[in-house]
């Protein structure tokens, strides 16, 4: 039998030799979902998404290494391809219609806070506690935009490591948590309406779950307005990630460290010279697109968000079970310590945000 010509090698089946690991991290992302319903557990304010990656660390650094040989293709199948598939299935969450809900002051309030809380992000990170860029990358995207899922869906444009990818996860957890109890205290303190101090929350927490916790906490007014808040971040992803990679496209530091290796101006020069588009950050913008749109049936819409966070709950299981706990341990301190200023800086500095463009904008505050 003759070789096939370069570069026209046939394509192993989709799915062959990944179905084990596709499984068991399917298993992992079920039981995650199931957990995540239990009154005890919802009340936690704890994600499926949350519990997945737990779940997929522990298991990784216990029994997995005795099915890795036969789990890792699907595993590391699962935790690109089927994320990918689930952050475009994100987009049946959002639609155009909410934005016009909370108006031009929640645009620019969502749009200042991403924009700002991931550019210090990557400053502090870089400059001050010298992390590496796709660390401070991935923390400064779970901070500004949707948490654990901006996290997963920046993963294959920084092409950070598994170990990068878990520990900025982890300071989204820490914090968001916090986050999801503090709130309801500070609301009366602060004396805004719930309108107002739902915008604030939206635009400021870090997960969907914490953010409707929160909300819930103070009232169904508050509640409404913040998800709709959050919602417009989420939305906020796709052009995020477009920009991102035209980012890291043109910037030398970032391109001489995805050039595999590649030194100097030269390797700099060519890997600027190719822009990698995230097509699956497009596609998440046609899927809400689609959803404005109001074309398919709620019913179909509903099985697809169910099947979205089956999809984005393996994705965290499979990343979990590749992620060893001494890579996070090496990681120390620092991370946490960007994440904990950053979350400072969105509880000040968002509040500040928030009261100077709805003053701006004549949005009522109190």
């Amino acid at each position: 039998m003759s070789a096939a010509p370069d570069g026209l090698a046939l394509r192993p089946p989709l799915f062959k030799g990944r179905v084990p690991g596709i499984l068991l991290a399917g298993a992992v992302g079920a039981a995650a979902l199931g957990l995540s319903m239990l009154p005890a557990v919802a009340g936690l304010g704890l994600s499926a998404l949350t519990l997945a990656i737990v779940i997929g660390i522990v298991l990784g650094n216990t029994v997995y290494a005795k099915v890795a040989v036969h789990a890792n293709p699907g595993v590391d199948f699962a935790k690109s391809t089927l994320l990918r598939a689930g952050i475009i299935l994100y987009g049946f969450q959002i639609s155009f219609q909410q934005i016009a809900q909370v108006g031009l002051a929640g645009v620019l309030i969502a749009a200042l806070i991403v924009g700002l809380t991931f550019t210090l992000a990557v400053q502090l990170g870089t400059r001050v506690f010298k992390l590496d860029r796709e660390t401070s990358m991935l923390i400064g995207a779970g901070s500004a935009i949707c948490g654990a899922a901006a996290v997963m869906a920046c993963e294959p444009v920084v092409k950070g490591q598994a170990h990068k990818v878990s520990v900025a996860i982890a300071t989204v957890v820490v914090f968001g948590t916090l986050s999801m109890f503090l709130y309801p205290f500070l609301y009366p303190l602060l004396g805004m309406n719930q309108e107002a101090f739902g915008i604030f929350a939206g635009s400021t927490i870090h997960e969907v779950a914490q953010v409707v916790a929160a909300g819930n906490a103070i009232g169904q007014e508050a509640a409404n307005t913040a998800v709709i808040e959050k919602m417009i971040r989420v939305m906020m992803l796709a052009p995020f990630l477009l920009l991102l990679s035209g980012f890291k496209r043109n910037d030398p530091q970032c391109a001489e460290s995805g050039a595999g290796g590649a030194t100097g101006s030269a390797g700099a020069s060519a890997q600027r010279s190719k822009l990698c588009i995230p097509w699956f950050a497009v596609w998440f913008i046609v899927a809400s697109g689609v959803n404005s749109l109001q074309i398919i049936p709620r019913e179909v819409v509903s099985v697809l968000l169910k099947l979205d966070l089956l999809l984005l709950a393996t994705a965290m299981a499979a990343l979990g079970m590749r992620t060893h706990i001494g890579a996070i341990r090496q990681a120390g301190a620092k991370p946490l310590i960007l994440a904990a200023t950053l979350f400072g800086f969105l509880l000040v500095g968002g509040l500040i945000i928030n009261l100077g463009v709805m003053h701006l904008t004549g949005v009522a505050i109190r």
